[in-house]
């Protein structure tokens, strides 16, 4: 039951339109791998909060914060082992190319960080970003977070373009003429802003179109923007905060699409909840950036922090968690498509790894989005213990997300459920 009282004093406190998930609200007390338990002892598959990468509390996370936090925490302006050993690891699960990390508390942060240093870089200030996307929650980001804002910015230094959906593809084009045109739309932009005297910065996009609702597209795509960002002077900027850390059955969403950016950007999954983000390039564009900025972070990659990032890199590789989503996400992948043949409220099933979304239509032939059935199902879900969230341009994309350790037995009852829920609809 909603603690009433609770409730009360927060919306008194933070403000009624404080965002909470679900029409009744969880009041949640604990967790455990991959489960939520809420005040009155009820048990929750989460099958869509991405911050726990590895499980919720996991014990070697939790261990390795208690044993720092216990010994030392202090700003990053002494010298540690912990600081210097993540970004070693850190660095050496990208392309040797990147080997440069400067630490941030968030991935809002990381991206505002990534931005400054792509517009010192290039001298210009123009960004292009896709019409639905998130970026995150500081001034600078927040104009590139289209996804609020009906996919269209305000800022005249940003510039937002069509992102590449196959599922309602843009003047009903198909195959690499389908991908040109959404390229096309990308050197639109690049000219646009060039014209307006701001010039051309970058790119910034997550490689998987993860906010956008997943939409499948090919790398050829973002292999055809990159060539062509770079070819008109812009840096490649690829936020991983969703695609990141083994989630696609790759470590990097960028390893899927065939793509080295300039910059890479994270957050979230990063300390496994702990407050951690960073920014990943090339030594010259960091280097460059230090040399005329005193760019410091008070908290960023501070030891404990580090602590937890070190585990968390520890855990996926112990457990081998990259060949475990590839495995787990193709058997829930394919049980996702057989719900499909049963139900003509899904449109259209796809996904990557442990990162999913499922598409309800009110109609297959038109595609007009179920919106209002997709919050339905979401709130069915949760009251059948199982949690996920919506996403995309019309809220109509159910987003599955699961941490890590998620298993096919834990699959079976995600689809068994969704069976249920969308049977009941």
């Amino acid at each position: 039951m909603i603690n009433i009282e609770l409730l009360q004093r927060r919306n008194q406190l933070l403000g009624k339109a404080a965002p909470l998930f679900y029409d009744t609200p969880l009041h949640i007390v604990r967790g455990e791998d991959v489960w939520l338990f809420d005040a009155d002892g009820k048990r929750y598959l989460d099958a869509y909060n991405n911050v726990p990468v590895v499980g919720h509390c996991n014990p070697k996370v939790v261990d390795a914060l208690c044993k720092q936090a216990a010994n030392l925490n202090i700003h990053t302006r002494y010298l540690h082992e912990n600081v210097v050993n993540y970004a070693e690891r850190l660095t050496a699960t990208f392309d040797k190319s990147l080997d440069m990390a400067i630490f941030t508390c968030t991935g809002s942060e990381a991206n505002e960080l990534a931005l400054r240093m792509a517009r010192m870089a290039t001298g210009a200030k123009g960004i292009i970003c896709s019409n639905c996307t998130y970026h995150g929650n500081t001034a600078a980001v927040d104009e590139l977070s289209t996804m609020f804002t009906g996919g269209i910015t305000k800022s005249p230094n940003v510039r937002s373009v069509p992102f590449p959906d196959l599922y309602r593809p843009l003047n009903g084009l198909q195959g690499e003429t389908l991908i040109d045109a959404y390229v096309a739309e990308v050197a639109k932009a690049i000219e646009a802003l060039k014209a307006d005297g701001v010039g051309f910065a970058g790119i910034l996009i997550c490689p998987i179109f993860a906010n956008e609702g997943l939409p499948g597209a090919p790398s050829s795509y973002v292999q055809k923007v990159s060539r062509l960002v770079r070819e008109a002077g812009g840096l490649v900027i690829f936020d991983e905060v969703q695609s990141g850390f083994a989630r696609t059955g790759h470590m990097w969403g960028q390893d899927l699409v065939g793509v080295v950016p300039d910059i890479v950007t994270m957050g979230k999954p990063m300390g496994n909840g702990h407050p951690i983000g960073a920014v990943v390039s090339r030594a010259d564009l960091a280097n460059a950036f230090r040399e005329r900025v005193m760019y410091f972070n008070t908290f960023g990659g501070n030891p404990v922090s580090c602590a937890a990032g070190l585990a968390v890199l520890d855990v996926i590789q112990e457990e081998r968690l990259l060949e475990h989503v590839a495995q787990v996400g193709e058997y829930t992948l394919k049980g996702l498509i057989a719900l499909q043949q049963r139900h003509e409220l899904i449109g259209d099933v796809r996904g990557s790894g442990l990162f999913f979304g499922i598409e309800l239509v009110k109609d297959r032939n038109s595609k007009e989005p179920a919106r209002d059935l997709s919050k339905q199902v979401v709130n069915l879900m949760k009251d059948r213990g199982v949690l996920i969230s919506r996403l995309g341009p019309n809220d109509n994309v159910l987003k599955v997300r699961p941490p890590l350790p998620f298993t096919t037995e834990h699959a079976d009852l995600l689809i068994n459920t969704l069976d249920d829920c969308l049977a009941t609809l």
